[in-house]
């Protein structure tokens, strides 16, 4: 989606000046093929800078998707051991989205990993920022509309589904401000 790039400016002043900006070039320094850094993250960074401090969704981790189709989950467990000894103080959670399917029940086979994000719940979890070279690229499947303006909206894959409800009804809870899509 092309965006406007004051848009992708303010998304990335957000994300510098935060743990993400702290963690992204350890990330990169990974060369996990076709990564991109998504979820929670990304959103609850950027819903309390913009709500403030009655927004209590804070980062619980940090969701590193990527794509190898000839990986292993023994890839996804020495990266998130990389990164946990360089961080302690934070959570990691590396998916390869190319065997995501294999080992979590119910989950449908990725041919890449955009596609995968742009199968997770909410519009505003699947944003993806990367490092490529010092320079951040970003992965915006439904553009940045709701994540700027606070709204809980599912994807296109999850409207009626009753965990992106659920999920919906909990990021409220901590998070007065946020407004629920109608749909």
């Amino acid at each position: 989606m092309l965006l406007p790039p004051s848009s992708l400016h303010l998304l990335q002043e957000i994300l510098a000046n935060s743990p993400v900006g702290e963690v992204l070039p350890a990330i990169a320094q990974l060369n996990l093929p076709d990564w991109w850094l998504a979820g929670g993250a990304v959103r609850n960074t950027v819903w309390r800078s913009l709500l403030g401090e009655t927004c209590q969704l804070g980062i619980k981790d940090f969701d590193i998707a990527f794509f190898d189709a000839t990986g292993d989950r023994q890839q996804e467990l020495e990266a998130k051991a990389i990164l946990t000894a360089r961080y302690p103080h934070y959570l990691f959670d590396v998916k390869n989205q190319a065997s995501f399917a294999r080992w979590r029940s119910g989950r449908q086979t990725y041919n890449s990993t955009e596609a995968g994000i742009s199968d997770w719940l909410h519009t505003a979890t699947a944003v993806g920022v990367r490092l490529e070279a010092d320079t951040w690229q970003f992965f915006t499947p439904y553009g940045l509309e709701d994540l700027f303006a606070g709204v809980v909206r599912p994807t296109p894959a999850h409207v009626g589904d009753p965990i992106a409800q659920q999920k919906a009804d909990s990021f409220l809870q901590k998070c007065p401000n946020l407004t629920l899509a109608a749909n």
